[in-house]
């Protein structure tokens, strides 16, 4: 079996590949089923990979309690990582950062995780509404009440990262980080290094599209890929010089297309921890191949030209899902 190497996540320590658990029950069509769920969760635990990333968002609950359901009773051999602030009350999104909320929602999310306390606990979405210091304050009180063991941090800039851990060290910042979309470098990456962060990459092969597998025409309704700009049959069609430049490049190293992108990221920095999300047990098991490519420098700075900012065509998000975000964006 391919032994996956470990990386820090502050006082944690986890493979170097997760995974991201959204599309078992989220924002990608009709879900698979349970049982489905359940054996690429326990596949993925029996490859090595030790952490599982859910939130009460992804399914109304339904991941998180997929996630209890299956491993639950293996729970000393996971890390386990969870959200607040974001969530879905009567069929609607809500992004609610009070300190009673993340409270109230963090005890649901226990229940259905089975468990007394989650390893790590990020603050989903930050509203601007509630100042970052009293949400992590808040965060802060579940560490001491023995419910959380570390807290992180998603889609936020450098500046708002640093004054939540003036408050209570932040040992993680999940933000979306592939080679299509690079804005952590911007600040939020290094800012995690100066203060023993580890960064969790998402969506780190671009929600599919750099597999070389994307039809647009597969894409269900349903599927949150249809309303991003990057998917939009213009920009998708822009953008396949640099894909196939890329699938050529993948091919120079020996290896499949998605996993040259796990690969770069990984080669990165050592704190970055990137978590590929999947439906199959072949896909997983591609993905972890990854950790076994070695990248050259030419390697990597073909990477880097190739998918230098403004070379990718249309926005990460449209306008009113970018308003939720406090990521930096390249001007």
């Amino acid at each position: 079996m391919l032994q996956i190497p470990s990386r820090k996540l502050g006082p944690l320590t986890v493979s170097s590949l997760g995974l991201g658990c959204m599309n078992l029950n989220h924002a990608y069509g009709t879900p698979p089923s349970a049982e489905v769920g359940a054996q690429l969760l326990l596949h993925a635990l029996e490859s090595g990979v030790t952490l599982f990333d859910t939130s009460p968002l992804y399914g109304a609950g339904e991941n998180e309690k997929l996630l209890g359901n299956t491993l639950a009773r293996r729970r000393t051999d996971i890390v386990l990582a969870t959200k607040a602030g974001l969530y879905i009350l009567n069929g609607k999104r809500v992004i609610d950062n009070r300190p009673e909320t993340i409270k109230e929602q963090m005890d649901l999310s226990l229940g259905r995780l089975q468990t007394d306390c989650v390893d790590l606990l990020y603050l989903h979405r930050w509203d601007k509404k509630t100042p970052i210091e009293e949400s992590i304050g808040a965060m802060s009180e579940l560490v001491r009440a023995g419910k959380a063991r570390a807290l992180g941090l998603s889609e936020v800039s450098a500046e708002t990262l640093m004054r939540a851990h003036a408050v209570h060290p932040v040992s993680a910042v999940q933000t979306e980080y592939s080679l299509w979309t690079r804005n952590a470098e911007i600040g939020v990456l290094e800012a995690c290094r100066k203060i023993g962060a580890a960064f969790v990459a998402f969506s780190p092969i671009a929600r599919g599209w750099l597999t070389n597998t994307l039809v647009l025409s597969d894409l269900g309704a349903a599927d949150i890929r249809r309303g991003m700009p990057r998917f939009k049959s213009e920009n998708f069609l822009q953008n396949r010089t640099v894909l196939e430049e890329f699938v050529h490049l993948a091919g120079e190293v020996g290896c499949t297309p998605g996993q040259l992108a796990l690969a770069w990221l990984l080669n990165r920095a050592p704190h970055v921890v990137p978590i590929p999300g999947t439906r199959s047990v072949a896909h997983f098991d591609e993905n972890l191949g990854a950790v076994a490519v070695k990248l050259d420098r030419e390697h990597v700075e073909r990477l880097d030209r190739l998918f230098a900012p403004g070379k990718i065509a249309g926005d990460r998000y449209p306008p009113a899902t970018q308003a939720e975000i406090d990521t930096e964006q390249f001007s």
